[in-house]
């Protein structure tokens, strides 16, 4: 079939397309929960109607991937004529624990014939309430995209109206190369007084490509990450969630400077560090490299429909026993990382997508996923969430854990989202690799009270900084 150039995938959604095997499906997932005001199983057989029904009326989610004849080995969205959202929307049985179901739930791969998502609908045991648990597929959506299908069967509400992307000039059809991303050729590219720009501009992406390349092979040298992060791969999932108040966070970032994000991820890996210790593999000089996603969308923009996404790639100061320690540390990192911006380093892995024909994504999709684990150790990213309280039939939305999908070789992945005035951070983990993911979930909390503890024996006249 042929596609439209809109309609044709964005290099990395076909890089997520093709990495995907069936122990590492490469969707990311939102477990939502909703108050049922006491009348949970009601109200779930509610919110399952209302959003098999809205679902319908959604354009992106009736959307499925297809392959296309040009450019060789590329893909495109493709609307579904007989669209069934009752084939994507399923109520389950009653749980006891909404993590256990959505771990069961996240490591069953989507279903490539049809649009890749699914909303799930999980009625509390108690009758309490309800949750539901979204999947889109990674080449479908990222975070914020993800975000924005999701919001659109929620019920409606006043959100911050999307900034619309600023129009294409106006240009003749042309001839399209074989290569995602490349817009198409016209005459005016054959004038001669316009190729000191084509060849500015093709050797400034080479350069970037082989900056990063090198990034990418500096990396790495001397890992010192641990067994415990590691993991052949069992297709097996476990999830957990941790609630923080958000307040706490802020007197952190007040007290020893930095960003939230800062904050976050000196948690993180304060947390490994207990966890690591607790099960017994050490953390005594412990360095894992962390891949922080950053999103190359303007703000408040959830267009063009694929992934536009870079990151920073992290050294986590795990080994590091002083907690106001490896927060500064963090703090650093991400400042150097900041000032070099997300187009250079290791960590823009992700850009290389763009200088990989079609067909080198379909052909070398396999080993690139093989081979994620020397690239980095371990995923934390941040997922945009609105301030605005979303309800589902009625019902208040109370909590919201982000599921980021596992790379191969990896046995866990973190996602963290601030909503209402809380985090939630959302665990995701090999269920084999990692039977103790609770122990990780405890660490999280410790090591939120235990920084706080520390900045304010710090800030108290000669207090000082204990491990």
């Amino acid at each position: 079939m042929t596609a439209q150039s809109s309609d044709l995938l964005a290099p990395l959604d076909l890089a997520f397309w093709n990495i995907e095997t069936a122990e590492h499906p490469m969707h990311l997932g939102a477990l939502g929960v909703f108050d049922g005001a006491g009348d949970g199983k009601s109200a779930a057989r509610h919110a399952y109607e209302l959003l098999a029904s809205r679902a319908a009326a959604v354009p992106g989610l009736r959307m499925r991937l297809a392959g296309v004849l040009f450019p060789v080995g590329g893909a495109a969205r493709v609307p579904v004529r007989d669209f069934d959202p009752r084939e994507h929307v399923r109520l389950g049985v009653p749980v006891e624990n909404f993590h256990a179901a959505a771990g069961a739930l996240m490591e069953r791969p989507l279903d490539r014939r049809r649009p890749p998502w699914e909303a799930h609908v999980l009625p509390a045991a108690d009758g309490s309430g309800f949750a539901v648990l979204f999947k889109f597929h990674h080449a479908l959506a990222d975070g914020l995209r993800a975000l924005t299908l999701a919001a659109a069967v929620m019920d409606p509400t006043d959100l911050p109206l999307a900034r619309a992307p600023k129009p294409e000039p106006q240009r003749g059809r042309g001839l399209r190369l074989p290569f995602s991303g490349m817009r198409e050729l016209t005459l005016a590219d054959l004038d001669p007084r316009r190729y000191p720009d084509h060849v500015r501009s093709v050797v400034g992406s080479t350069a970037q490509a082989l900056s990063i390349g090198a990034s990418v092979a500096r990396a790495t040298l001397g890992v010192r990450t641990s067994p415990a992060l590691t993991s052949p791969g069992s297709g097996t999932r476990r999830t957990a969630g941790v609630v923080l108040d958000l307040d706490d966070v802020h007197r952190i970032r007040k007290s020893v400077g930095g960003t939230v994000n800062d904050v976050l991820i000196a948690l993180v890996a304060g947390a490994v560090r207990r966890w690591l210790d607790e099960r017994g593999d050490g953390s005594e000089g412990v360095e894992p490299r962390a891949l922080v996603p950053v999103s190359r969308r303007r703000p408040r923009t959830a267009t063009p429909q694929g992934n536009r996404l870079s990151g920073y790639l992290v050294r986590l100061p795990v080994g590091e026993r002083d907690p106001l320690e490896r927060l500064r540390v963090v703090r650093a990192t991400m400042d150097r990382r900041k000032d070099h911006g997300p187009s250079r380093g290791a960590g823009a892995v992700a850009l290389l997508a763009d200088h990989v024909p079609p067909l080198g994504h379909r052909l070398g999709g396999s080993f690139v996923g093989q081979n994620a684990r020397l690239l980095f150790d371990l995923l934390v990213t941040s997922v945009p969430l609105p301030s605005l309280g979303l309800k589902l039939g009625g019902c208040p939305l109370t909590e919201v854990f982000p599921l980021a999908p596992l790379a191969q070789g990896q046995s866990l992945a973190v996602a963290v989202s601030t909503y209402r005035g809380r985090v939630h951070y959302g665990l995701v983990a090999d269920g084999v690799a990692v039977p103790d993911l609770d122990v990780l979930a405890t660490a999280l909390r410790t090591e939120l009270r235990v920084l706080t503890e520390e900045c304010e024996r710090a800030a108290s006249p000669g207090g000082a900084s204990r491990a």
